[in-house]
């Protein structure tokens, strides 16, 4: 019976030691790769190949893999502290993306040990050299062409160690805050002056507008008045001859001097803003102001007679 469960006891033992020894070769021999990623494959250290994805077979004890190179397309941000040529310190993020080509396993993994610290040191240089050169207005405009400078230098010194430089972006340029405080009150400076100018010169055309409608308006009014008058004195005239010819010699001048009189009231009547009107009571003041009147029509038609003779051609000649 104790015999029996003594061999009982040494065949589990060996079908658990033959189970972990078959585990472990298999698991020696056979390994797999996962898409957009490669493992090489090392004999006693030294290259043998690139494992592409899928299942893939190694001799086991002898031969070792590496861990997974990733194929896909990464990025890294670094952020530079540098000075303006004007002496403005500013902070300016760049994003590298790059990539590992499937042709350039081997280069990638054997040549560089530490990539990332490699595309910072360029990013570094290439900057804050460009940086050096410009204003900070300057590098606000030309945020494309240092990123173009960036991505020509790794691409360039890159390649040699199998990675690919897809795309590079500098995303900002962050100067002091005092500094950007500055900026924006000058901005908000200029802005306020050309608004003021704007102001000021629409304000002027519109002076400049408004005094020619005015001049205009009092040169349309002057003629207007100038040609009433010389109606009103020509009417008169004509009136006035009128009744001499119908015999009305001696009382006509002071009929018309009358008629004009009392329209020269109605109009005031009309139109005037007083409600009281002072006027000559006694026949002697009145007498003087029909003379008056008298004497202003009789030179006006003097004068239309005097303008029409000196335009009249000289019947001598």
């Amino acid at each position: 019976m104790d015999v029996l469960i003594t061999l009982f006891v040494i065949l589990v033992v060996l079908v658990v030691l033959a189970g972990l020894a078959f585990g472990g070769l298999r698991t020696s021999i056979f390994f797999t790769v996962r898409t957009q990623e490669n493992v090489i494959v090392e004999r006693f250290g030294k290259f043998k190949k690139v494992a592409k994805p899928g299942l893939n077979i190694k001799a086991p004890f002898i031969e070792t893999t590496t861990r997974p190179i990733s194929l896909r397309v990464r990025q890294l941000e670094v952020d530079i502290e540098t000075k303006t040529k004007d002496n403005v310190f500013v902070t300016i993020p760049v994003a590298v993306q790059y990539v590992i080509g499937e042709e350039n396993v081997v280069d990638a993994h054997y040549k560089l040990a530490n990539p990332e610290e490699q595309i910072r040191s360029y990013v570094f240089d290439t900057v804050r050299s460009s940086l050096s050169t410009m204003n900070l207005d300057t590098a606000f405009e030309s945020k494309d062409d240092i990123a173009s400078s960036v991505e020509s230098r790794l691409s360039e010194s890159m390649a040699r160690y199998g990675f690919q430089i897809v795309n590079t972006l500098v995303t900002d340029i962050s100067p002091d805050q005092r500094v950007r405080d500055s900026m924006n009150s000058i901005n908000a400076a200029q802005r306020d002056r050309v608004a003021a100018q704007s102001l000021a010169e629409a304000d002027k055309i519109k002076r400049v507008t408004q005094a020619e409608a005015e001049a205009d308006a009092r040169r349309l009014q002057g003629e207007g008045v100038a040609a009433q008058r010389k109606a009103i004195a020509t009417g008169i005239a004509e009136q006035y001859e009128m009744l001499k010819k119908a015999g009305i010699e001696d009382t006509a001048e002071q009929l018309l001097l009358m008629n004009q009189y009392f329209d020269t009231m109605g109009e005031v009547a009309r139109n005037g803003r007083s409600n009281v009107l002072f006027m000559p009571s006694n026949p002697g003041s009145l007498g003087d102001f029909f003379q008056e009147i008298r004497t202003s029509l009789l030179s006006a038609q003097e004068a239309d007679k005097a303008a029409a003779a000196g335009s009249s051609p000289d019947p001598e000649e």
